[in-house]
């Protein structure tokens, strides 16, 4: 006998289509519709046999009529408006509640859409990606992706069988979403995305997941909701009136999952760090904790450089809260924190970013434009106005979320130049024919401004290799708005003087003057950084000339010539206790070696010189500006001197003296602005420092002189291999 199928009751093939999971809109069908004037309710719920349907508060709706053995079910029901719906489900193994997701309005509005439509929305971070909430009476999550170009996207996770039919998402402009109820803290989801060719894709991990497994896991989870209670507002008011050019800044590089081990070998977590790391870069003098990239990512060798979770702190230590608990802890203890943050490119692990929706979404399609050779990675496509959103939001997200001081964007390079690293032909001209990226120029402008428009004290660095013009000056003059870079220059030329002999500097002398060249030309970090000290090129002891004596020696003497450099300086882990081996990212750094004279007087050198950097405004002030400097010896090659006057207004002047040659120099002229007593203030070769102890006794007195360009000569010793600064004392 055939039963005849009335109005209100769902064809057939749409019932198909949403069993198969091949339904392009389920919230037009599952969920409660008006149908002719009546309410109808449908539901999608595998395993039921029967199912009841009530309203939130408990008024029965009606028992559901089955129309698929594999779940689905649907029934007229007296109901004068939509709202939330549950149901009682059973079967031969027992009864269990389900809310219905379909019952639900959207969460997003309408000027969400219009802003994300535009690309200018600014609060991404809150509006898509996972965020518990409470919602139309019940609590539950709510869910958003952007995935324009497929078919259906689910979301999928243990609590419904990793099955795609179930939870299919509403989509609004290309924007997916769903509140699903019950689902909050912890809970462990990805998206399933059917392509718009119809291949369901590989499980993707949520792009805007503000937390994620421990790898080799790598599915999303629902974040904590909890707001963090910090406690840092003194540093965050001090910081706001802060003119960091002006300001001592002496940044201590840091890797977490090496800095120090548990003595079983596995990682530290975020409290830990906070009780250790924190107190020891405090006691040290540093000012700020820069730390690689805490993103999240799943291969330890890549040191957090390709990330896969760009909101999610990394679980490898902890939990979101565990990384707010430390950067609150560094804010207490005075010390600012900066990450590096990568949005040159990212790496096409299959649940990632890589091809997201089916298509070239986040990256370019063409190769030759969205591939990076050095790093077999994708390439952003910057000029998508949706990509730039993503980007500018994770920026914002660092410093409002996590109180982030600062951001050092890896690679800015790559960024700016269409042909680097590529061959003729391998590459597409910009619309002039031009080998800059335009339209990473653009984004980089665009997250700067926004990020000084926002938060006031905060910084952006970028790490950029070439000679491109005005990366640290404002976007209103046409700059990249930067507040400093990197000067890869200095670092370059200066270790390859220092690797050489001796006897050899003469003849490379202006490898340590050149930086002095255009060290003005932008607001400069001097870096001994992480990459330094990788891939064979050894410690920087082990760069070093000579026995393991001259090593120490020189390496004190270089380390303190950069102090005295203008710029801001920046120090990897280990080397301010000389590490003897290359870096690991796989064990921990060896503090044992502090037990060794050499070893622990390289670390009171480094706690001496950032104490002598912050207290002395001649050391910092003008560390940008040229008039905070001045060579007063400059040109001795023979004897590898070198010698210059640091300056800041209403301040001592500080003498600068390196000897870069194991000759110690008795009776050594150098001219300096004023007479009087000029106090040693640091001595690399101090017996404190394990160096030889030879030096002035403390102070030498200078000398009027008639007929030079300067007013005043002093004569000093100069201990071997060894680097002085000796700060003016008035009468």
């Amino acid at each position: 006998m055939s039963v005849t199928k009335e109005k209100w009751q769902a064809d057939g093939r749409e019932i198909e289509a949403i069993v198969a999971g091949r339904h392009s809109n389920a919230f037009a069908f599952l969920g409660l519709h008006e149908v002719d004037g009546d309410w109808v309710l449908r539901a999608f719920v595998p395993h039921a046999e029967t199912l009841n349907a009530y309203t939130l508060d408990g008024t029965p709706l009606g028992h559901m009529i089955p129309r698929h053995s594999a779940g689905f079910f649907e029934a007229k029901v007296d109901i004068k408006s939509r709202q939330p719906v549950r149901y009682d489900a059973k079967n031969a193994g027992g009864s269990w509640t389900v809310f219905d997701p379909y019952s639900f309005g959207p969460v997003l509005g309408p000027m969400d859409d219009y802003y994300i439509g535009e690309g200018s929305h600014l609060r991404l971070f809150e509006k898509m990606g996972a965020h518990e909430m409470e919602f139309e009476g019940i609590h539950g999550t709510h869910f958003a992706v952007w995935a324009p170009n497929a078919q259906r996207v689910s979301v999928v996770g243990p609590w419904n069988e990793w099955d795609g039919r179930r939870h299919p998402m509403r989509n609004r402009q290309g924007i997916w979403e769903v509140f699903i109820p019950v689902l909050g803290t912890g809970t462990i989801y990805k998206y399933e995305i059917v392509g718009p060719n119809g291949q369901v894709l590989p499980l993707k991990a949520d792009p805007y997941a503000r937390q994620a497994e421990v790898r080799p896991r790598n599915a999303s989870v629902v974040p904590d909701p909890t707001p963090f209670t910090w406690t840092d507002d003194k540093y965050m008011d001090e910081r706001a009136r802060r003119d960091w050019r002006r300001t001592p800044m002496s940044i201590y590089e840091v890797h977490l999952g090496s800095w120090r081990r548990r003595p079983d070998g596995s990682f530290m977590s975020y409290d830990q760090l906070a009780e250790q790391l924190v107190p020891y870069a405090a006691d040290m003098g540093y000012t700020h904790l820069e730390f690689l990239p805490v993103s999240e990512h799943p291969f330890d060798p890549s040191w957090g450089y390709q990330p896969t979770g760009l909101f999610a702190p990394t679980s490898r230590f902890g939990d979101p809260a565990g990384f707010a608990r430390l950067v609150n802890a560094a804010h207490e203890a005075g010390l600012g924190v900066i990450l590096d943050w990568v949005p040159a490119h990212f790496p096409t692990d299959e649940f990632g970013l890589s091809h997201f929706d089916g298509t070239a979404l986040y990256e370019h399609e063409d190769p030759r434009q969205g591939f990076h050779p050095d790093w077999n990675t994708a390439i952003y496509n910057f000029g998508r106005k949706e990509v730039s959103a993503f980007l500018t939001n994770n920026a914002l997200f660092w410093f409002e979320q996590f109180h982030i001081d600062g951001l050092r964007v890896d690679a800015v390079a790559s960024m700016l130049y269409l042909d680097y690293s590529r061959q003729p032909g391998e590459w597409v001209p910009n619309k002039h024919g031009g080998n800059q990226n335009l339209e990473a120029v653009a984004f980089l402008q665009r997250v700067n401004a926004e990020v000084y428009r926002q938060f006031p004290g905060a910084f952006m660095i970028a790490e950029e290799s070439t000679s491109w013009p005005g990366v640290s000056a404002p976007t209103y003059a046409g700059g990249l708005g930067f507040g400093f870079k990197w000067n890869m220059g200095f670092m370059n030329d200066t270790l390859r003087f220092m690797s050489r002999a001796p006897i050899h500097r003469r003849y490379h002398h202006n490898d340590m003057t050149f930086g002095m060249v255009y060290a003005f030309s932008e607001n400069f970090v001097l870096p001994l950084s992480h990459d330094e000290v990788v891939h064979g090129k050894g410690s920087l002891l082990n760069k070093m000339p000579g026995d393991d004596w001259q090593q120490f020696a020189n390496l004190r003497a270089y380390l303190a010539f950069m102090w005295g450099h203008p710029g801001k300086k920046l120090l990897f882990m280990g080397q301010e206790f000389a590490q003897r081996e290359e870096w690991s990212e796989s064990r921990s750094l060896d503090w044992w070696l502090l037990d060794s004279p050499p070893h622990e007087g390289m670390r009171r050198l480094i706690s001496d010189l950032n104490a002598a950097y912050r207290s002395l405004p001649a050391l910092h002030a003008r560390d940008c500006e040229p008039e905070g400097f001045e060579w007063v010896i400059g040109n001795d090659h023979n004897n590898s001197v070198l010698a210059w006057v640091r300056k800041a207004p209403d301040a001592d002047p500080v003498l600068v003296i390196s000897n870069f040659t194991p000759v110690p120099r008795s009776g050594y002229k150098v001219p300096v602005p004023k007479t009087g007593r000029w106090v040693e203030r640091i001595n690399t070769d101090a017996g404190w420092y394990a160096g030889g102890n030879t030096g002035n006794q403390g102070a030498v007195v200078a000398k009027a002189v008639e007929g030079q360009h300067w007013p005043a000569e002093l004569e000093v010793f100069l201990p071997p291999l060894a680097t002085l600064f000796l700060k003016y004392e008035p009468d």
